[in-house]
């Protein structure tokens, strides 16, 4: 497993290093909720590469890609698709949408109305789409990484907090150092390394990769240590509303995800740390004027670091 787990990690994030420079956490932790078969929303200013690590990632395990950019005209219909008259067969023929694929990037998704956004739900949480009264499958597998800028709200439709909940993580990619950005101008100098990758596993592999992850092993006192972690997050004077049950085992499909990552076929108290505050931060409600994005990763750092850390033996 230690070797399978990491060469499967390693070669992704050496064909994502081609095009995307220094930011191995954020690819790793974007492979993590693919392989914990979740989503993913990105909140940064544009151009940080957003749009090109998805398309990376896409090309790295041979994956069908679309992208939907959402702006307040957008109909469900246009994510989903629908049925059309086609008058030389005398019937309705479906035209899919964009979420017939395996990798959605559904760009500035809270520049579109509640009801697009809604639309979005069912195909996320169930893995399903409803068309006129008949289920479709969108794509095996169907990861959905939605973006949007945290900075310009004008204009905008902010993501309730029961959609917010179906997204494993809330991931930033964060601006550049002063290095990373002389190797991008270096990289993009003459020739895109988008352009010139190619695929390094397929979705048979990616399948594989799954039911290992979902085989690690997570120690009880690790999942003690989880769930004193939840149960804190609920209480405190300025908390509207804590992390769900779904948050808990959300992160538990996480870690043992991330594990398998990092060559383990077990989970550790670290993994559980490293993950607190992309998984759970975007689930904790806090009252007006206390609940910023920061003060809340503030928050859960406190709780992390007052939790008492078990100490056994977490393997089998």
């Amino acid at each position: 497993m230690e070797t399978n787990g990491k060469q499967f990690c390693g070669k992704i994030l050496e064909n994502i290093s081609h095009v995307i420079v220094g930011k191995e956490r954020t690819a790793k932790l974007l492979l993590t909720a693919l392989l914990a078969d979740g989503h993913v929303l990105l909140e940064d200013v544009p151009g940080t590469g957003k749009t090109r690590l998805a398309k990376t990632l896409a090309k790295s395990i041979h994956a069908d890609f679309s992208r939907i950019q959402f702006t307040p005209d957008l109909l469900p219909s246009d994510v989903t698709g629908l049925n059309i008259y086609d008058r030389q067969k005398n019937q309705f023929v479906l035209r899919k949408g964009p979420v017939f694929t395996n990798i959605l990037l559904a760009d500035e998704i809270n520049r579109a109305t509640p009801r697009t956004q809604a639309g979005l739900l069912e195909c996320m949480e169930e893995r399903q789409v409803t068309i006129d009264g008949e289920t479709y499958i969108p794509g095996m597998p169907f990861f959905v990484i939605a973006t949007q800028n945290p900075v310009e709200t004008t204009g905008t439709f902010p993501l309730p907090e029961a959609q917010l909940d179906r997204f494993m993580m809330r991931l930033s990619m964060g601006l550049p150092g002063r290095e990373e950005e002389l190797s991008i101008l270096e990289k993009y100098m003459e020739k895109d390394p988008l352009d010139e990758i190619a695929g390094v596993l397929g979705l048979d592999e990616l399948a594989g990769a799954k039911a290992a992850a979902n085989k690690v092993f997570v120690h009880p006192c690790v999942r003690e240590y989880l769930v004193d972690i939840v149960d804190a997050t609920r209480e405190g004077e300025q908390i509207i509303a804590g992390t769900s049950p779904r948050g808990a085992l959300t992160l538990l499909r996480c870690a043992k995800a991330y594990a398998w990552l990092d060559g383990r076929d077990f989970v550790t108290p670290d993994d559980i740390k490293a993950l607190a505050v992309p998984v759970l931060a975007h689930r904790i409600v806090m009252g007006y004027g206390a609940g910023t994005a920061d003060a809340v990763e503030k928050m859960l750092e406190r709780i992390l670091a007052n939790a008492p850390v078990p100490t056994e033996d977490f393997k089998k």
